[in-house]
């Protein structure tokens, strides 16, 4: 029987949340009592208890069945499409019916369904910031073997250059093809499922509280009716009188009024926090969140966008970090344009890679359409990531004047070696860098060079066939929501302590 690659939780059906509700010590209490208050023959006192409970009740399982719902199609959400191959022919299936042996086709814009090992890929690149919390993506290259099945090698998440494709993560550029050896609880987004399913959830303080003083009280009740009941049988004769009166006196040491103060109050609560779209699975949870003192928050995607914005552009070798950025919509001067430009050209059309969609947006800002940028230049060569060499570029012609012009962007040290930079120099443009990465910003180096019609009459192999010249650098930065400083303040206001969890 084949195995999915995700195991769905079972959903909470209406008789499993009402058992769950009439279980928790505050409603049990007052139907208890109302009930209690019923066989006495005290009906008014027994209908209030009784409609507070119900209402109480009714109002979280609406609450709660409204979550579910919510949960429920935020999981099929979540489960991917995935193109495999079966019988020879590519078939389109819901990402659980993924099954281990599968032969998994993704390409730019997939999401993957399972765990699984490579068999070719084309400049495959990953965004792996739901497993790893990490916004840049990494590289994904095929094992050069020449069997069939490729050699199984340690699954590293967030390993660059690793074979390893993993569930849950976005293919950002390129294409694969992957042989699945993974899925469920298998898989390493399953593995964390299941370990978050294995957290014990403790019970309120509140709650605990008040299981605690209705325990105590009940004790006191119990032994106090007791007593009356022994008292009252002696002294009086009448057991039967003796009995309610004890039953009396026990259910009037009940404090019957705390738990329906408190189911209320918890109900309302879920109901008033449901109104600016927060999902509350159980109303006990308004408790546990108005007594948070501390508040650990993951960073990637929760307090920054999850996306790549140009922050810093760097001109010129001696030249001063600017500080430019496209939410300011500061204009830039011709220096810091000619080093975006030249990253631009170095990017393709259609971007894909969070760092070329991050150039392309600030370019067309700052120096206008990038349709018309791309038009007045025809692409002659590409040069993809190699394992040996960081960096991408594209050979470009001018339309206009005929010039041929390679233009190059990657890791700094790769551009700095393509530009055969002296050490003065090198050495400036690294402490540029170095400022710049004390900030958190991540850096690509810039260049280009001038291609001649000699160099074009046999396809280049290698970017270190021409002499590039260093144009700049260019800073990125996953940027804050615009949302969370207040909420932050907020949290502080609220005597709140707010630590960010980041693998940084």
């Amino acid at each position: 029987m084949a195995i999915t690659s995700y195991q769905r939780q079972k959903k909470r059906s209406f008789l499993r949340i009402l058992i769950e509700i009439i279980k928790q010590p505050m409603f049990a209490l007052l139907i208890g009592g109302g009930v209690v208050y019923l066989l006495l023959g005290n009906r008014i006192e027994a209908l209030f208890l009784l409609v507070f409970a119900c209402l109480s009740i009714a109002i979280t399982i609406v609450q709660e069945s409204r979550s579910e719902k919510v949960i429920e199609a935020l999981r099929n959400l979540a489960s991917p499409r995935a193109l495999v191959l079966r019988d020879g022919l590519r078939v389109l299936v819901a990402g659980r019916e993924v099954v281990c042996g599968d032969v998994l086709i993704v390409s730019e814009g997939d999401r993957v369904a399972a765990d699984a090992i490579l068999l070719s890929s084309i400049d495959l690149l990953l965004d792996e910031s739901l497993l790893t919390g990490e916004s840049v993506p990494v590289r994904k290259l095929a094992p050069q073997t020449n069997d069939k099945a490729p050699a199984r090698l340690e699954a590293t998440v967030g390993g660059e250059d690793s074979p390893h494709v993993f569930a849950g993560s976005l293919v950002v550029r390129g294409s694969g093809i992957a042989l699945v050896h993974a899925i469920g609880l298998q898989s390493e987004m399953g593995k964390i499922g299941h370990a978050l399913q294995s957290i014990e959830t403790e019970q309120p303080h509140l709650q605990k509280q008040l299981y605690g003083l209705v325990r105590n009280f009940t004790i006191i009740g119990a032994v106090a009716g007791l007593l009356a009941v022994v008292l009252f049988g002696l002294l009086r004769g009448s057991w039967l009188q003796a009995m309610l009166s004890g039953i009396a006196l026990g259910m009037s040491l009940l404090p019957e009024e705390f738990p329906l103060v408190l189911a209320v109050f918890m109900a309302m609560g879920a109901w008033r926090i449901s109104k600016v779209r927060v999902l509350t699975r159980r109303a006990s949870a308004i408790e546990s969140l108005g007594a948070v003192t501390v508040l650990c928050t993951d960073k990637t995607g929760t307090l920054t966008e999850n996306k790549m914005t140009v922050t810093n552009i760097v001109y010129g070798i001696n030249s001063a970090t600017g500080n430019w950025s496209q939410a300011q919509n500061i204009k830039a001067n011709a220096q810091s344009q000619k080093v975006l430009k030249v990253a631009l050209l170095a990017c393709p059309l259609h971007p894909s890679d969070p760092m070329d969609i991050a150039i392309h947006q600030l370019a067309e800002t700052q120096i206008g359409k990038n349709e018309d940028s791309f038009a007045k230049h025809t692409l002659v060569h590409a040069f993809g990531l190699r394992p040996d060499l960081f960096a991408v570029a594209n050979i470009r012609t001018n339309g206009k004047n005929q010039l041929t012009i390679a233009y190059a962007k990657g890791a700094l040290e790769t551009i700095s070696e393509l530009c055969h930079l002296t050490k003065t120099q090198l050495k400036s443009i690294n402490e540029e860098a170095e400022a710049l990465a004390n900030k958190g910003i991540r850096v690509l180096g810039i260049a280009q060079a001038k291609v001649n019609t000699d160099q074009l009459k046999k396809t280049p192999t290698s970017l270190r066939e021409f002499n590039f010249d260093f144009v700049g650098l260019v800073g990125f930065a996953d940027p804050l929501r615009l949302n969370v400083p207040a909420a932050v303040a907020k949290c502080h206001a609220a005597g709140i302590r707010v630590v960010m969890i980041t693998g940084d």
